[in-house]
């Protein structure tokens, strides 16, 4: 298991890390995150870094709605670490979906892959904040884990705080 280290001063963390503490001290949230001795870009490398099951992992997947044409608003989808997004499951949700580049998930959410949080957006200028939805399949877990900005952040919480904390609904869209 990775060491952890609750977070340090603010100046000494990346800005997404440091969005993402404020957000959730904001929110009252009783646990800060916590900055992993390793980058963990992936559910694996996460859970692997953790000591936890890959399904604690809160991963966020982020799409792009077709519709919105070069204007794309974002969908991000709050996922066990162990399950896919079932496109077909969102669409009703969201309207036609496509993937999402590393430039778009940047503009869109203020964080690179690997450390997108569901908490703490900076989207760019003109653009709103991500569409969320939470994946019911979280709800298996007393414990789950989610990105803090940046790939070396975690934070511990509760199906029922993320839920708190994002106001997403919860709903089933994994395959």
């Amino acid at each position: 298991m990775s060491e952890l280290h609750p977070r340090e001063p603010r100046d000494t963390r990346p800005e997404g890390f440091q969005r993402v503490s404020a957000a959730l001290a904001a929110s009252a949230h009783p646990n800060p995150p916590l900055w992993l001795e390793v980058a963990a870009r992936t559910a694996q490398e996460a859970a692997d870094a953790l000591g936890v099951t890959l399904g604690q992992i809160a991963k966020s997947v982020v799409f792009r709605r077709k519709a919105d044409g070069d204007e794309a608003g974002a969908v991000l989808v709050i996922t066990s670490g162990d399950r896919r997004v079932d496109e077909a499951k969102l669409k009703p949700h969201t309207g036609s979906l496509g993937r999402a580049d590393a430039d778009f998930v940047k503009a869109r959410t203020g964080f690179s892959i690997g450390g997108v949080s569901p908490v703490g957006f900076a989207p760019s200028e003109g653009h709103a904040a991500p569409q969320l939805f939470i994946d019911r399949e979280l709800f298996r877990f007393d414990i789950i884990w989610a990105a803090a900005g940046h790939p070396n952040g975690v934070f511990k919480l509760t199906p029922t705080e993320l839920e708190r904390l994002t106001g997403a609904p919860v709903i089933d869209v994994v395959q």
